[in-house]
């Protein structure tokens, strides 16, 4: 996903009075990801009933991401994909992910015309954003399943959507208006692509594939944060809060109103769309968990790109298992 500099600038007030905040959260806003996080508090808020000193893990959100935390050490915790965490833990080796929020099977969509199987995109214009983990998507999948090579495909840089009317350089718009074959993207981007097309009458297929890759959306914190006693315990109260709110999110009957009404007015440009939030709602699988083994998986595998896409070296497998901390998760579960 890209890093937090695309992000509209804005502060989300978790309580009334922020003055009395304790923790210090930077998350990508303009993405559904991050909403658990504000369910959470919300939730302590009002189970409270006050913003006095007993309400449990107070706290804002402010935009941002792992970028705002490896620089800036007023922030305690910070949530983004895997992609920019990798970036960050190249030259920052105290960040730390505790805890994953969700897990998204990012979609290719392409022109019937053009293809109709991943194989039949050799050739043609692939629309996603460089350097993202949309764009990392769309090569695995190409080479996975289709068996191309990143010189078997033109990369055409396009522009997320969060809401129509999807103006021009923006996936949606390039794609119906056949600028490109196929498009890879994040949500809602990805379902506003199909929104567009079936408007536009135009014959598509549907490429998602989670095994070969999801974006994994986590929680991270510093080696400093965890280290301090004090700034600790405020971290593991709050991700009790969140396996609850992650609960919530993840119920078989999917989301409450109050959650889908809560994730539409949250997320910088749905503007309220509860209708969009449903729609990508079952891309999303709400992890609320961390299962070590399989993200450090991840984040070997993704480093070998975002190493070449950086112009640095690939990290090792042991190197990159520093940056996972389990023990906070174990720690708010104990008892």
């Amino acid at each position: 996903m890209l890093a937090s500099a695309l992000l509209t600038t804005a502060t989300v007030g978790l309580l009334a009075s922020s003055a009395s905040a304790t923790l210090k959260i930077s998350s990508a806003l303009s993405v559904i990801e991050y909403t658990p996080e504000l369910w959470a508090i919300r939730q302590a808020s009002s189970s409270s009933g006050s913003s006095s000193s007993s309400s449990p893990s107070i706290a804002t959100i402010t935009n941002g991401g792992v970028a705002n935390i490896v620089t800036d050490t007023s922030v305690d915790l910070a949530s983004n994909a895997e992609t920019q965490a990798l970036r960050q833990f190249a030259t920052h080796k105290n960040l730390r992910i505790i805890y994953t929020v969700a897990e998204v099977a990012y979609r290719l969509v392409a022109r019937s015309a053009s293809a109709t199987t991943v194989a039949g995109l050799k050739g043609k214009r692939i629309g996603t954003m460089p350097g993202t983990s949309a764009a990392y998507f769309v090569e695995r999948i190409l080479q996975d399943v289709g068996g191309l090579a990143p010189s078997d495909y033109t990369v055409v840089s396009g522009n997320i959507c969060m809401a129509n009317p999807c103006g021009a350089g923006s996936l949606p718009y390039m794609l119906a208006h056949g600028t490109i074959d196929a498009a890879g993207m994040w949500e809602p981007t990805m379902q506003l692509v199909l929104d567009a097309l079936g408007t536009a009458g135009v014959p598509h297929t549907v490429f998602q594939n989670g095994s070969v890759y999801s974006e994994v959306f986590n929680l991270h914190s510093t080696s400093e944060k965890l280290a301090d006693a004090a700034k600790r315990k405020e971290i593991v109260a709050f991700l009790k809060l969140l396996d609850k709110a992650e609960a919530q999110f993840a119920a078989p009957a999917g989301p409450s109103d109050a959650i889908v009404s809560l994730v539409a007015s949250s997320v910088s440009g749905l503007a309220g769309n509860t209708s969009l939030v449903k729609a990508v709602w079952p891309v999303h699988t709400w992890t609320g968990d961390l299962h070590a083994d399989k993200v450090l998986d991840v984040l070997v595998q993704e480093d070998a790109w975002v190493a070449h896409v950086d112009r640095r070296s690939a990290m090792s497998r042991e190197t990159l298992a520093t940056l996972i901390d389990a023990s906070v998760l174990a720690e708010a579960r104990q008892g």
